[in-house]
């Protein structure tokens, strides 16, 4: 366990226990609270800063938690709220999430979160997993992860979440679902996200070989959308939302529920379990002793 936590390390390793959960809004709250007429920044947090455009409707989230934008329970709860906002703005239609950190769209979950803690914080952190997933999968807005960097585990379900995924054409990128590499399983809403991007045969090989996808094999695969240079990851988002925002919003919206409400309810009916599982996984003592040894290690190299 502990090789494979070393392996896995170059990649932000906080993709290393991925079974999370989801939720979703289906219907749009009317209530405004900004004033709509000027490009502004929405969040003053740290960790993710937001700019919406009132002119267009597209915000462009950054993730800006260095080293590798780690999905912490502060940047899951920074990351919902600000996501809540837009989704009650009116004026808002679009959202791009990208990252402002080179070589990395997110590393997935941050290990410090399930090292060490009560069982009452790894089951806050885990609803905080869930509530991302439901909250990207379920929104009323177009979104598209404009992935300028490696993106596995959490950081890979974060962008199959989206409706449409621009990656940066670079073969040292990675994206995937590489938990079985680290003697875990990807929770059902993992695989029924993936199974519902790429397909079933290409979900079973890749979760039970636990794949890391270059950029041009996620191409290949279906798992990105589309390729560009890194320097136009951005501007391509930008130029893709415009295609989008012209399908009238109630049609994309209903047909996007119809396709991902089956999914959604499932992790809805099944949160306590999923979340209770989590907890009991994170906290036996074998689990804890390989992130003591992984956590080590680290301090090693660092010395």
């Amino acid at each position: 366990m502990a090789n494979a936590l070393r392996n896995s390390f170059k990649y932000g390793c906080s993709g290393l226990l991925s079974q999370l959960s989801l939720h979703c809004r289906h219907g749009r709250v009317c209530a405004s609270p900004y004033a709509a007429v000027q490009q502004r920044n929405n969040s003053s947090s740290a960790k993710i800063k937001v700019d919406l455009d009132a002119s267009t409707g597209v915000a462009v989230m950054w993730m800006q938690s260095p080293p590798v934008n780690s999905l912490s329970l502060d940047f899951l709860t920074e990351f919902a709220i600000s996501l809540e906002k837009l989704e009650m703005d009116r004026s808002c239609r679009g959202l791009i999430i990208t990252s402002t950190l080179p070589k990395v769209f997110s590393a997935g979950l941050d290990i410090m979160d399930m090292y060490g803690k009560s069982p009452e914080h790894c089951g806050e952190f885990w609803k905080a997993v869930q509530e991302m997933w439901l909250k990207v999968y379920g929104s009323n807005m177009v979104t598209i992860a404009a992935i300028n960097g490696s993106s596995p585990a959490g950081g890979c379900l974060m962008s199959i979440a989206c409706d449409y995924r621009i990656m940066a054409d670079n073969p040292r990128y990675s994206i995937g679902l590489n938990e079985t590499k680290l003697g875990i399983v990807a929770p059902f809403w993992f695989k029924d996200t993936m199974v519902n991007t790429v397909g079933h045969r290409t979900t079973e090989i890749a979760l039970e070989l636990g794949l890391l996808y270059t950029s041009p094999e996620a191409l290949k695969i279906g798992l990105v959308d589309q390729l560009v240079p890194e320097e136009q990851v951005l501007t391509t988002a930008t130029e893709t939302m415009t295609k989008w925002l012209a399908i009238p919003d109630h049609a994309r919206q209903i047909t996007k529920s119809m396709m991902r409400k089956q999914t959604i309810d499932k992790l809805l009916a099944n949160r306590e379990a999923d979340t209770h599982n989590f907890v009991s996984f994170i906290t036996k003592d074998s689990i804890q002793r390989s992130l003591r040894m992984y956590l080590e290690m680290l301090k090693k190299r660092k010395a």
